[in-house]
């Protein structure tokens, strides 16, 4: 669940006009608001900061609950549905549409 959810706001971000790239290992994610791609802690703050504190703040009011700094990790579990990722991704679409 977590790849998918990952490419699939990466492409929702990307196709309403954003620079982004993310990566996941397992059940953790991370999406970053630049061309991309991050490998360490210098290029992650080169990313737009305060686009993602706009996304994660309207994510909020979409009732979705991600890490509030794009410096930590996002984590999904077991108990995360197909239908909990589409719902988070419709989420993010709107919200990409508003920032």
């Amino acid at each position: 669940v977590t790849e998918r959810l990952v490419k699939e706001i990466l492409a929702a971000g990307q196709a309403a006009g954003h620079e982004m790239c993310g990566s996941n290992i397992s059940g953790m994610f991370g999406v970053f608001f630049c061309k991309g791609p991050v490998r360490s802690f210098e290029e992650a703050q080169q990313s737009d900061t305060a686009k993602f504190a706009r996304f994660h703040r309207g994510m909020l009011e979409e009732g979705v609950y991600l890490a509030p700094s794009q410096f930590e990790a996002g984590f999904t579990s077991l108990a995360h549905t197909d239908e909990d990722i589409t719902n988070t991704v419709e989420a993010a679409k709107r919200v990409f549409a508003r920032i």
